[in-house]
Formats: structure tokens, sequence, C-alpha cells
């Protein structure tokens, strides 16, 4: 099993920004792509970013240019920079990581709200 605790959600006006730090724990070692999935009230879950274990990463269109993904391997952990932030960027931030057998792993979710 493997445990996503993330951090870094709250409430920023538009324009502004915020960092999203999610720490995995447990059986990290087979994980090989890590990131972050967003939900909005009525809406699906969306694509945020993920990163794979080669440092390739991959973002959703509404978020490309101003959201950034990263890591630091040493304390296993995944970061989001969201710089830029909308007013549609609210919604519930879930940290996920996934193996090579494609078994994936949800954090609690973290909320962000951007005021106009």
């Amino acid at each position: 099993q493997v445990q996503l605790l993330e951090s870094g959600g709250g409430l920023v006006q538009a324009g502004g920004s915020l960092r999203l730090s999610c720490a995995a724990s447990g059986s990290i070692a087979s994980i090989n792509v890590m990131g972050w999935y967003r939900q909005a009230p009525g809406k699906q879950r969306e694509l945020v970013a993920l990163i794979i274990s080669g440092g390739s990463t991959n973002y959703g269109d509404s978020v490309k240019g101003r959201f950034t993904i990263s890591r630091d391997n040493a304390k296993n952990t995944v970061y989001l920079q969201m710089n830029g932030l909308k007013p549609e960027d609210t919604a519930v931030y879930y940290c996920y990581a996934r193996n090579p057998l494609l078994v994936g792993f949800w954090g609690q979710g973290t909320q962000v709200t951007v005021s106009s």
C-alpha cells in the first residue's frame, strides 16, 4: 500500500500562486508515476499534471504554462506550483500515484479556492 498526504491548499485571489505538496509513504519503491488531479463541484475529476519516474511530465490543457510539477526523490514528495490562478481552478486537488501494474492510489484531497 501507498499513503499520500497532501498539503498547501487554501484561499487565494485570482492571479495569485499556491504550491501543493504530496508526501508518499509505504510501498513507494513500486511507484513510477505521481501527480495531481482535481475535481470541481458538479464536474468530473480531471488531470492536472503527472510526472513519470524518468522525469517526463504531462499537463492538462487548462493548466499548461501556469502550473509546474516537480518532485524531490529524497523526500518522496511531489510538488505542484500553481501560478496565475483563475477562479476556474477552484477544486479539490488530489494527489495520485501509480505503479507499473497500473494500480493507483489517491490522497484525501486538499481544497483550492480562487476568488475573483
